[in-house]
C-alpha cells in the first residue's frame, strides 16, 4: 500500500465480530470511533488487557454463546436467551443443563447430522458422475 493511501476502515461493531467480542463490554474508545486495518491486525497480534479479560470471560456475543453451549442461534432465541452470557453463566447452563437447553442441542445434533447426511449423498453423486464409463 503506499503511504498516502488512506487505510480501511470499519464501524466499531464489525471489529468487535472480527474480534469475536461483544461490543457493548468493549471499552469506549472502541466503541466509539471506526477502527482501522491496521489497528485491528494489531489488537489481534498484541491484544490488549481488555481484550484478553473479554474473551475469557465474556460476555460473548449470541453466536459464540451458541457455540458454546451447543445450540443453533435461533435455539437462543427460542428459550429466551439475552443477547449475551459470560463465561459462568454459560458453565453454570453446562453443569445443570435447563429442559430447554437439552431439547434445542437434541434438535441442533440432529439438524447438523441430516446436513452432514445430505453432503456426503452429494459427494457421492459428484465422484459417480466422474466416473469413466464402464469398459474403458
Amino acid at each position: 500500500m503506499s503511504p498516502d493511501k488512506k487505510s480501511q476502515m470499519m464501524k466499531p461493531l464489525t471489529a468487535a465480530n472480527k474480534l469475536g467480542i461483544y461490543l457493548p463490554a468493549a471499552p469506549e474508545e472502541f466503541r466509539n470511533g471506526p477502527v482501522s486495518r491496521t489497528e485491528l491486525d494489531e489488537l489481534r497480534a498484541n491484544p490488549p488487557q481488555w481484550l484478553t479479560e473479554l474473551r475469557r470471560t465474556g460476555p460473548f456475543p449470541r453466536d459464540i454463546v451458541a457455540r458454546k453451549l451447543g445450540v443453533s442461534n435461533s435455539g437462543l432465541a427460542r428459550a429466551g436467551v439475552s443477547d449475551s452470557l459470560t463465561a459462568d453463566e454459560i458453565a453454570a447452563y453446562l453443569a445443570d443443563p435447563p429442559e430447554w437447553l437439552v431439547r434445542e442441542r437434541e434438535s441442533y445434533a440432529a439438524v447438523r447430522a441430516e446436513e452432514d447426511r445430505a453432503q456426503a449423498k452429494q459427494a457421492e453423486r459428484r465422484a459417480a458422475t466422474n466416473r469413466p464409463p464402464k469398459g474403458y
